[in-house]
Formats: structure tokens, C-alpha cells, sequence
């Protein structure tokens, strides 16, 4: 009977990992994610009555702060102050490359780059303010600079044009997903249009309010998107950016160095918020995990890349479908498991989801089952119960097969 002992000792192990082998023991999640208090009422589990379908918006909705810009058919003006007027157009802002051409005068006539305390200066002359400035103040503010000189009795003809726009720095804080400085508007030499460069009214698009957006990873899901503050210059502006989300007010800002963006949160989830827009974040990174077996080199394990790209207002399922934890043989793969590792970005807190995978495809309440996936989440799948016993077994025959070695 001693030399039969290891196989017993193995057996008994196999036996009593069975239970836990389908699915993982339930997590203890940080948030009330079961009362729909999370960030996302989906996360929850929704109990079977029809009753319960499909509340995920309701419940949603319900902490929603309202919205500062008022509804959406509010005209801006009657809401924002001080008027949007002084930052719609070109501005310009310190690094620019301009060109001034004086009627007949070589002196003054050339290109100038506005300097780092935001002024053109001109040979035998004061600075002139261009932080901010259109052209046609510029151009003006110079008339007068060279006529309070002595350079000319009268105002000289004269004109000033954009040859290069200097990329900005500006600071975006608040409902954005990774709020921090942001560089943006800078073009690389072998993306240079010359001859777009080169010609009278060139203009940039790379300078705008939401391209500052996406490059702080876009707005989140909570943000109100009805009064965006601009900090400039001391003065606080106030934006509705909801035509710009929804496609129908493309009008956009110009941004300038030293600009700051604050997206304030209405804290609660928006599901109207989750697809794809220009302020949106441009995807979603996940980070992904669905080894069935031990891994044994890098190549196969696709080591390195750890993260995969889905769609912004991708859900669970679709992302799972994309680890390939979905189909296969239905004996040995109908019971298997994923988890969501998500982080709740207004305060926080970690939480953790568990799903059913066949359950999930076929709940007839799914949007309230099936939560969106954000920036950042993780995704691990985890085999079924024919699957974790065969494995078993294998060990199992491993161990028995070590026994009878030793014996």
C-alpha cells in the first residue's frame, strides 16, 4: 500500500481543485458595483425579471450633476462670459514665424519669429505686443510703432502672414483621461506641406481645443461637456462643446502657449459619451491575458505585446471576443470565464467583474451585463471545466507517473 501513496496524494489533489476550477471565487470588489453605484450601473449583475432590463441608462443617470451650460439648446452667448468672440480666428502665440513686408522698405521688411514674452521685434524699434494678436491687430500695432518712431509721418501700407506655426504647450486638467501638459501642433519635417507653407492665408488645424483634448487621452464619460473652461490671459471662457461631440457645431478654438483647459465632471456616467468623436479618446488600450497553457517562449506567448487596441465604446464581450476566449469546440470551451480589471477614474477606486462568457452572449439584458471597457482596463480569460480537468488529469498523470519512479 506505501508505494501506491503518491498516486493517492495526487488524486486527492486533482479531486480538490475541481470546485474552483470553471470559475474564479467571487472578487471582493472595492465599489457597491452589485447596487449599480460603480461608475458604470453595467458592471452590476441585474436580476432576472423583465422588470430589470435594461435600467443600466436610468441608473446612470440618476447622480448626474446638471449640466452648467444649461440644456443643449441654449445659445452659448446667453450662458458664457466673457464672449467667445476674441478667441475665434488665427492667433498668433510666441515662436511663431511671421513675415512683414513694408511698401518699398528693406529695412523692416523680412520674417521674425515672435519672441518667448510674446512680441515681434523690429530693428530701431520698441517691441510690439503679438501674444494672442490676430495678423490684422499686428499689423495694425505696427503702423503705429513705426509712425510714433519717427520712422514715417504716415501709416505705411504693410502686411503680415503666418510662414510657420510653433507648436504650443497648454495644461488639460479634470474629466479627461490623462490629464497633464500637452504639446501640440508641432509637424515634422517630412510631413510639411511647403506649398501650403508658402502660400498667403496658410492656416494649421493642429493648434485646435480638440486636438488638446484627445492628446490628454480625451474626454471621459462623466465630463460636462457644456462649459469647458479657457484660461487665458487672466479671463476665463466658457465653451459648449457638445456640437463638436455630436458633429453638429464644428466650431473649434485656436489654442496659444500658456493656455489651460478645465473639463469639469458632472459625475455620473454618460453612455451617450461612449463613442467615437473628436474629443474622444481615439481608442482604448487593453491590456490582455489568455494563456491556456504555461508559456514556454516568448514568440508564442506574443510577450511584448502586452496590450491590444478596440474601439472606443467597445463592451466587455466585444473585447473578449477579441482575446479569443470566445467560440472554439462548445463541449470544452462553453463554460469559460473573463474578468475585468477597470479603475473608476473620479475616485479612483479599483474594481473587479467576473462574467460568464456564454451567459454573457446570451442575457437578454446584455447592455446592462455587458460594462464599456476604458483606457487602461485589463482582460483575463480563464478556461472551462472540461478544459481545467483535462489539465488536471495530465498532472495528475505526471505525478503517478513520478510515483512509480520512486516506488
Amino acid at each position: 500500500m506505501t508505494r501506491f501513496l503518491p498516486l493517492k496524494i495526487a488524486s486527492t489533489l486533482a479531486l480538490s481543485l475541481l470546485p474552483g476550477c470553471a470559475s474564479l471565487k467571487t472578487p471582493d470588489n472595492i465599489e457597491p458595483v452589485a447596487q449599480g453605484q460603480a461608475y458604470q450601473a453595467q458592471y452590476r449583475k441585474p436580476a432576472k425579471a423583465k422588470s430589470r432590463y435594461l435600467e443600466a441608462r436610468e441608473m446612470n443617470e440618476t447622480p448626474c450633476l446638471p449640466p452648467i451650460g444649461g440644456k443643449p439648446e441654449d445659445s452659448i452667448g446667453k450662458w458664457s462670459a466673457p464672449g467667445l468672440s476674441p478667441l475665434l480666428g488665427e492667433k498668433l502665440t510666441r515662436n511663431d514665424l511671421v513675415q512683414l513686408v513694408v511698401a518699398g522698405d528693406d529695412t523692416f521688411s523680412g520674417d521674425y519669429v515672435v519672441s518667448r514674452d510674446g512680441h515681434l521685434t523690429l530693428p530701431h524699434m520698441p517691441p510690439v505686443p503679438a501674444q494672442g494678436k490676430s495678423t490684422r491687430d499686428v499689423e495694425r500695432a505696427v503702423q503705429r510703432a513705426l509712425v510714433a518712431s519717427g520712422h514715417y509721418g504716415t501709416a505705411p501700407q504693410l502686411s503680415l502672414r503666418i510662414l510657420d506655426f510653433a507648436e504650443v504647450s497648454v495644461g488639460v486638467i479634470g474629466a479627461v483621461f490623462e490629464p497633464h501638459a500637452v504639446r501640440i501642433g508641432a509637424v515634422s519635417g517630412d510631413q510639411t506641406d511647403r506649398m501650403r507653407q508658402g502660400a498667403i492665408g496658410a492656416s494649421t488645424e493642429e493648434r485646435n481645443l480638440s486636438v488638446a483634448l484627445r492628446a490628454a487621452g480625451g474626454v471621459r464619460p462623466d465630463a460636462d461637456l457644456s462649459s469647458v473652461e479657457l484660461h487665458r490671459a487672466g479671463q476665463i471662457y466658457r465653451m459648449d462643446l457638445r456640437g463638436i461631440f455630436d458633429g453638429s457645431d464644428p466650431t473649434d478654438v485656436m489654442l496659444l502657449s500658456g493656455d489651460r483647459i478645465v473639463v469639469k465632471s458632472r459625475q455620473c456616467f454618460q453612455d451617450d459619451l461612449m463613442r467615437p468623436s473628436p474629443i474622444s479618446p481615439p481608442g482604448v488600450t487593453l491590456y490582455m491575458s489568455n494563456l491556456t497553457q504555461p508559456a514556454t517562449g516568448n514568440a508564442e506567448s506574443a510577450i511584448g505585446r502586452s496590450v491590444r487596441e478596440v474601439p472606443y465604446g467597445a463592451r466587455f464581450l466585444q473585447a473578449v471576443v477579441d482575446t479569443n476566449c470566445v467560440g472554439g469546440v462548445k463541449l470544452t470551451n462553453a463554460n469559460r470565464h473573463a474578468v475585468l480589471f477597470s479603475r473608476n477614474p473620479v475616485t479612483q477606486v479599483s474594481v473587479v467583474i467576473e462574467r460568464n462568457i456564454e451567459r454573457l452572449l446570451r442575457r437578454a439584458d446584455r447592455d446592462d451585463y455587458d460594462p464599456y471597457v476604458l483606457p487602461g482596463d485589463a482582460i483575463a480569460c480563464y478556461d472551462s471545466t472540461v478544459t481545467n480537468i483535462a489539465d488536471i488529469g495530465r498532472v495528475t498523470t505526471v505525478v503517478g507517473a513520478a510515483a512509480l519512479v520512486l516506488k
